[in-house]
């Protein structure tokens, strides 16, 4: 049974997480007074990147082959130790929120890698930039995730997001909790590229960062960027909600569709933020990267003492 519902979570990731992306851009086409794009465009860009064929440049050697690959793997990897819905992970063993965390550094290195090897000075600055904010998003995500290993007594994700239910906010872990929800929505906004911290539609030389990585990718290399993208979004959104809403109906299918309802929630959410705020200045994206791992230490300490 464990094993059925872990690889029902990995379908429904596989099947459903190019959607979170299509409500953000519907919740920001009604903040806009648009009717917005088609609710599969994302699943239609996909396949047409997949039918395109692929060219690489004759300065890169495998290592940008490589990237893409990899950080889809990583990220397919890190689906199977992340529990939604209440719904226990496919893989759980103590410890394994750490292998989360390192793997989607893994993705980050190779994409990085990927991007130094063509030997354009334009994707090296949008690597320099991503390798420091991801540096300074890391420890809040680490963090965050200790303290509510902390606060459940339980060292793997499946055993920490089982033992957070709707009581525990009431709790004295309830500020904790709070804190850590705060938290990791920062981190799911500065890892997924999103405003405050890049804008995924931005043309601007001078502000790019995730996107000017990527730019000799084309096709299906291209396709897998994109797919891993919205697959860490599904990922770490999984990660959010179990601290945000961890609701349970006493009913496994039950729970299931609550986590499915709430990861859309959080695609409405930041489809809101996009909406209602502009991007930060660039010096003052880590101060809004370190006040996270500040929001997590203090959390850490609240359920430690």
């Amino acid at each position: 049974m464990l094993a059925i519902s872990g690889i029902v979570q990995i379908v429904l990731a596989l099947v459903l997480a190019p959607l979170l992306q299509s409500i953000i851009n519907r919740t920001k086409a009604v903040f806009a007074g648009r009717r917005g794009q088609p609710w599969l465009q994302p699943y239609r860009e996909l396949w047409k990147l997949v039918q395109k064929g692929t060219v690489y440049s004759r300065t890169t050697t495998a290592v940008f082959v490589a990237g893409p690959i990899v950080g889809i793997a990583a990220v397919g990897l890190a689906l199977a130790l992340v529990p939604i819905g209440g719904w226990p992970a496919l893989l759980s063993f103590p410890g394994d929120f750490l292998l989360v965390a390192y793997l989607l550094g893994v993705g980050r290195f190779f994409l990085v890698s990927a991007a130094l090897d063509t030997g354009s000075s334009f994707e090296g600055m949008g690597a320099s930039r991503e390798v420091l904010f991801s540096a300074l998003a890391e420890p809040a995500l680490l963090l965050s995730l200790t303290a509510l290993a902390a606060a459940s007594h339980s060292a793997s994700l499946t055993g920490i997001y089982a033992a957070i239910d709707s009581g525990m906010p009431a709790t004295a872990a309830g500020p904790a909790i709070f804190l850590i929800t705060g938290a990791m929505f920062v981190v799911f906004l500065a890892e997924n590229a999103r405003i405050p911290v890049d804008d995924p539609n931005t043309h601007l030389e001078l502000t790019m960062i995730h996107e000017v990585m990527v730019l000799d990718h084309s096709g299906p290399d291209f396709a897998l960027i994109q797919y891993a993208a919205q697959l860490k979004m599904w990922l770490l959104g999984s990660l959010l909600l179990g601290a945000a809403a961890p609701f349970r109906f006493g009913s496994a299918w039950l729970d299931l569709l609550a986590g499915l309802v709430g990861l859309g929630a959080i695609a409405v959410l930041v489809g809101i933020v996009e909406s209602s705020m502009a991007r930060l200045r660039l010096v003052r994206v880590p101060q809004f990267l370190i006040a996270a791992s500040i929001l997590s230490i203090v959390a850490l300490f609240l359920v430690m003492r």
